[in-house]
Parts: C-alpha cells; structure tokens; sequence
C-alpha cells in the first residue's frame, strides 16, 4: 500500500456510505497515517520506531511498508498533528469501535519502542485517543463481563 494512496480518505469526505471493505480499507489508512506521525510527534524518528511501525503495518493490514514510505509520512505536512486530529474525528464513526482501539494500542506500542516516551509523545498518544473517542477502559483493556 502506498502512503499516497488514501481512496477511502476522499470518500470519507465526500459523505458516501462505507462498505465493509472500504471500512477495512479506512482503518488500514487511519493505521499508517497515525502510526507515520507518532514518528515523529516527539521531533526525533528513532531507527526502532520506524522498524517497529512497519512491523504493526505488516501484522495488521499484511502489507508492507518501507522505511521511507513511514519516514515521507511523519515529516508530511498533510500528517501534521493538527491535521490528523480533525482527519481522525471526520472518521471515526465510519470506523469499527476495535479499529479505532487497535489503533490507539498500537501507537502505544510504537511509543514504547525505543525504551522512553516524551512528553510529547504522551500528548500526540491523548490528542489521538482523544479525536477516535476511546475511552481509558478501551485503552486498558477493560470490558464489562468475565475476567479471563
């Protein structure tokens, strides 16, 4: 999957419905644009965090991704945080409540990468949980019924 190539993206915005398909298609896109930024939201890409964003790209949506394809991607204007927070509120009632929770663990995950989060990769990580509206017990794994 190429970063530019973001159909879904032009959908969304033209209010169309969301088949299936192209919900999963939405979610491999919120995926990569998210994860591409976390990059570079604490103004430092670290090797590791880009290895391990193409390791979550390849676990989740089975496609791969270069180095340079994340690296493009985090230092885009059009992935630029403010942007990506209004992008991510125009779709998050498009997407699948697990989409949208996978993606706020999956940037938790890329944070922990390098062994240190910043402060404002803490704030990147709220902004984004925040603008998909999942909740402290989404991102804590908490759910209502038996404990396994």
């Amino acid at each position: 999957m190429a970063i530019a190539d973001l159909k879904s993206v032009l959908k969304i915005f033209g209010g169309s419905d969301v088949s299936d398909e192209e919900r999963h298609e939405l979610y491999k896109e919120v995926l990569c644009m998210t994860l591409s930024r976390a990059a570079d939201a604490d103004i430092n890409i670290q090797n590791v965090e880009v290895d391990r964003i193409r390791e979550i790209l390849k676990e989740h949506t089975g496609e791969d991704f270069s180095a340079g394809d994340i690296r493009i991607a985090a230092r885009s204007e059009l992935y630029a945080e403010a942007s990506l927070v209004k992008y991510l509120r125009s779709v998050r009632d498009r997407m699948l409540n697990e989409d949208r929770v996978d993606t706020v663990h999956a940037l938790a995950d890329v944070f922990r990468s390098d062994q240190e989060v910043s402060v404002l990769e803490i704030d990147f990580f709220n902004s984004v949980a925040e603008a998909l509206e999942v909740t402290p017990a989404e991102i804590a794994g908490l759910t209502a019924g038996g404990v396994q």
